[in-house]
């Protein structure tokens, strides 16, 4: 893309591998290279959980490309599944099933300190990403998992976001990937049957992205 450099910021792909490796392949036939940010939810819901999670922790396999995840709420309550009955009850009711499914009923350690050392936000000079949202009420340097995993922003709210911005998921639509403002949401709902999506942005320019990039999704689970 005329030797800028991009971003390429990935929704939620909640275990679907296939698409995520439709959209891989689409992103690195776009760009000699760039950075690429997953927005979080990579597991659960979906059919292959494990393998989505050793594909991004394996990182790309071309040079000049770097890789960045987010945690999601999804990766939140599957690490917090450990602490006690009502914490595994609510993962298992929110897709955890499927991904004890495909780990063999067994999650690894490694798997389990990757996803709960992921960061909660990326600021750059020109853009905010998070994987639910942000709080403008609050300070950015302030913003809590609880509104960077957890918040839902009304569809057709843009704000001011300090200047900034914001790309984010979480909150699935079929109306998605779009931008409203100051702001885009990259979930399409993939594994509801929606596309997994891509927000493409040039790193050197402020705004919203120059192009969104898409994967068919899963049947509905």
């Amino acid at each position: 893309m005329n030797g800028r450099r991009l971003t390429f910021a990935v929704g939620d792909i909640h275990g679907c591998l296939a698409q995520l490796e439709t959209l891989l392949a689409s992103i690195e036939s776009a760009a000699p290279g760039g950075r690429v940010i997953f927005l979080g939810d990579l597991v659960d819901r979906g059919p292959d959980s494990r393998g989505v999670v050793e594909r991004i922790m394996a990182g790309p396999t071309l040079p000049g490309w770097q890789w960045i995840t987010l945690k999601g709420n999804h990766e939140e309550m599957l690490v917090a599944a450990r602490k006690g009955m009502a914490e595994m009850s609510m993962w298992l009711m929110n897709g955890g099933y499927e991904t004890l499914e495909s780990y063999g009923g067994a999650i690894p350690l490694s798997h389990l300190v990757w996803m709960a050392e992921l960061p909660s936000i990326l600021v750059d000079r020109f853009r905010i990403y998070a994987h639910a949202g942000v709080d403008e009420a609050v300070p950015l340097e302030e913003q809590s998992d609880e509104v960077l995993l957890w918040i839902r922003t009304d569809p057709d709210y843009s704000g001011r976001y300090w200047g900034r911005h914001l790309c984010h998921g979480h909150t699935p639509s079929r109306s998605n990937p779009r931008t409203v403002g100051n702001r885009t949401n990259v979930d399409s709902g993939a594994v509801f049957g929606g596309m997994l999506s891509c927000a493409v942005f040039d790193d050197d320019a402020p705004g919203g992205p120059i192009e969104f990039l898409v994967a068919a999704g899963e049947d509905a689970y």
